[in-house]
């Protein structure tokens, strides 16, 4: 039986979903209300930080005038919202199904379909920001689209919630590194803002259900099974982050760019860096590794 290997400590489960709905009624923000969607964008700020640009470094990123650096900086950014909000969906259907097994008197049970209510906010949120700032919806590669619809289905238990921490986290780190910086645009910035404080909501709701459910122990073959998951998500949303179509955006030809991002190592470590937090909670936990083990690497998520 595999068990969780550290000193990870969780509350009762209903006492830390309480405080999460007390918190929620507290500190909430509506999109359409807290931002200011018709301020005007300064064409001299940025949308993502230069270096986390995925062909930042490379001979064609020096090649690039620095209108065209920012321009592929705001489609990157379009296409992780994109990818963000296709996500999301994707985790408000697992919530649903977790709270349509569950009980819904209990403060868990609660407290998932608030988050549902938030998820709805940043998914309407993030579609609003790729409007505004007037880049496609780029979303993931359309056979992923399709495939993921079996997701739901298919997750449960320490994977479902460790694969919304990947999503998740790897998403807040790239924002908390970005939402006191002047150099980006503000209307980023507060888009930043909300997700953090909303999301770090989420997170303590999804860890400690991890921990729970690897502390309970898991046989060999149910271990098998959690770790090939969410693996396989993961190398998912990862690899989802780059969009060929950005590239030909800002003039650049896509297939070129692309292998030039995959194999520039400031992207690589971007990448690392985004999921610096949640990796060594997952290996703690026993998620990483398995017969899917070499896709955290193919991920960039491990060296």
């Amino acid at each position: 039986m595999a068990r969780l290997r550290t000193d990870a400590k969780v509350g009762d489960r209903e006492k830390t979903a309480a405080r999460l709905l007390a918190s929620s009624a507290k500190k909430s923000y509506d999109p359409d209300i807290d931002i200011d969607w018709d301020a005007p964008l300064d064409p001299d700020k940025h949308y993502i930080l230069p270096h986390r640009v995925s062909l930042y470094g490379t001979p064609l990123w020096e090649r690039m005038s620095d209108e065209q650096r920012r321009e592929l900086g705001k489609h990157e950014m379009a296409t992780i919202a994109s990818v963000g909000l296709w996500f999301e969906l994707l985790l408000m259907k697992m919530l649903v199904k977790a709270a349509y097994n569950g009980d819904a008197t209990t403060a868990h049970v609660q407290y998932a379909l608030t988050e549902v209510a938030d998820e709805c906010r940043h998914v309407t949120m993030f579609a609003r920001l790729v409007e505004r700032i007037g880049c496609p919806n780029y979303g993931p590669p359309r056979f992923l689209h399709q495939i993921a619809k079996i997701l739901p289905a298919l997750s449960y238990g320490p994977a479902l919630y460790g694969s919304i921490l990947v999503a998740e986290e790897i998403t807040d780190r790239l924002q908390r590194e970005m939402v006191g910086d002047d150099s980006i645009q503000p209307l980023l910035r507060m888009v930043n803002h909300i997700h953090i404080v909303e999301e770090a909501r989420h997170v303590t709701f999804a860890r400690e259900e991890v921990v729970r459910g690897t502390r309970r122990g898991i046989g060999r073959a149910e271990l098998s099974y959690q770790q090939t998951l969410i693996a396989t998500v993961s190398f998912a949303i990862s690899r989802s982050l780059l969009n060929p179509r950005a590239y030909a955006a800002v003039g650049l030809d896509p297939r070129a760019a692309t292998r030039a991002a995959h194999a520039n190592p400031h992207y690589r470590a971007s990448v690392r860096f985004a999921g610096e937090k949640i990796m060594p909670f997952l290996q703690d936990a026993g998620l990483v590794g398995g017969p899917a083990g070499h896709l955290w690497r193919k991920a960039y998520l491990l060296p």
